[in-house]
């Protein structure tokens, strides 16, 4: 049973209610021995308190989608072992399942949502892949989504490319499901606001359960390579992208990471948009040491520092955040960052009024940042059109 979705929800809730109503029917039917009928309603109350806990534990994994499946939650399968890649295109099929497409750096898994040919005209057509990385020697699952555009008939035609990172733990699936990047710029795209990019959406914790802040850990895990050229690499060799129109965004530590990104990467990356980013790694229990005990490594890793003591990157950056975002790195860490800022460097930015660290936030912030990011990477929107009206495209 997956982590994720009704059935488990469902199970969990008819424990919880089921419980309290068996433990009323057998409560003075716990044998005659005082120390064996206590520890019996001992037991008995745990446990029901216990599937109350698992219900809203559930609920709140199924709206957050902090955690995408059961070894996820118990930290196995990290994603962390070295791969190595090589070889050209190659084509499978196992026996009953979707074709399974490789090329040297990108694996097509499977269709998610949408399946037809039609239906791709209308909302496009979103992957479940595996993506490896040469350089980085690192290996991540992602979802890939192609425009309605990409399937046009007749036609060759190159797209920007977007990449999407989520928060921490966060969830791949989630920005395709409950974010719903997809529906997002075909709202956009339906309006003539935006432009009709490619998004490969996933995690920034490549090395899941370590959160490593989207950075190159001495004698450890190169993630900052992996996400700023490894992932484009794969995507320029097996989709029609355009390798000089790459963007990417990010909410809370995807954030951090996309601010990052564009300003290391310029020459790769047009531009970045950071909902409630902030702008200083964070170390923690699940960074470990970041650094290696570099006191220059940490101080490339602080984004303030760097407007501080070096050049601005000639880049440009979204940044958006609500005034009621309190603590070190909320509304107050946004406006000490904005007041470093200076040219080449061009920030533009939004604030809420009102409005939390939260995916009603940044669903807020999610139109205008991506009519934002694709003015941007240069494309044209006159020219857009769509098979039928907008639709949600994730589900």
């Amino acid at each position: 049973m997956s982590l994720l979705g009704r059935p488990l929800l469902v199970l969990l809730t008819l424990l919880a209610v089921g419980l309290p109503v068996a433990t009323a029917l057998v409560w003075n039917r716990l044998g005659r021995r005082r120390v064996v009928r206590w520890s019996a309603r001992t037991a008995l109350l745990v446990v029901t308190q216990l599937s109350a806990v698992l219900v809203a534990g559930a609920a709140l994994n199924d709206y957050g989608y902090f955690y995408g499946s059961w070894s996820e939650l118990f930290a196995a399968g990290a994603s962390s072992a070295p791969v190595r890649t090589s070889g050209g295109p190659s084509r499978t099929a196992a026996a009953g399942g979707p074709a399974v497409v490789s090329t040297s750096g990108i694996r097509i898994v499977a269709d998610v949502g949408a399946r037809t040919p039609a239906q791709w005209a209308r909302v496009g057509r979103t992957l479940a892949v595996r993506i490896f990385g040469a350089a980085s020697q690192l290996a991540s699952p992602a979802y890939v989504w192609l425009p309605p555009q990409y399937f046009a008939p007749g036609r060759a035609r190159a797209f920007p490319a977007v990449e999407v990172l989520g928060g921490y733990p966060g969830s791949a699936l989630g920005l395709v499901r409950h974010m719903d990047y997809p529906g997002a710029v075909l709202a956009e795209v339906g309006a003539h606001r935006a432009a009709p990019v490619v998004l490969v959406m996933l995690r920034p914790a490549v090395v899941y359960p370590r959160d490593t802040e989207c950075t190159n850990v001495p004698a450890g895990p190169q993630v900052e390579t992996f996400l700023a050229q490894d992932l484009p690499a794969a995507i320029d060799a097996g989709l029609r992208v355009r390798p000089t129109a790459w963007g990417v965004m990010g909410d809370s530590t995807g954030g951090y990471c996309a601010t990052k990104i564009t300003m290391d990467h310029f020459d790769r990356f047009r531009a970045g948009v950071a909902l409630s980013g902030y702008f200083t790694a964070l170390h923690d229990r699940t960074t470990g040491d970041l650094w290696g005990g570099s006191s220059t490594l940490r101080h490339l890793n602080d984004l303030e520092w760097r407007l501080r003591h070096q050049p601005p990157p000639p880049t440009s950056l979204f940044i958006a955040i609500s005034r009621d975002e309190r603590g070190p790195n909320g509304y107050a860490d946004t406006r000490r960052f904005l007041a470093l800022v200076h040219r080449p460097l061009q920030v533009t930015t939004m604030v809420l009024a009102s409005g939390g660290h939260n995916f009603g936030s940044w669903g807020r912030e999610m139109g205008p940042a991506i009519d934002w990011l694709s003015a941007r990477l240069g494309g044209s929107v006159t020219a857009v059109t769509t098979s039928g009206p907008p639709a949600r495209a994730g589900r």
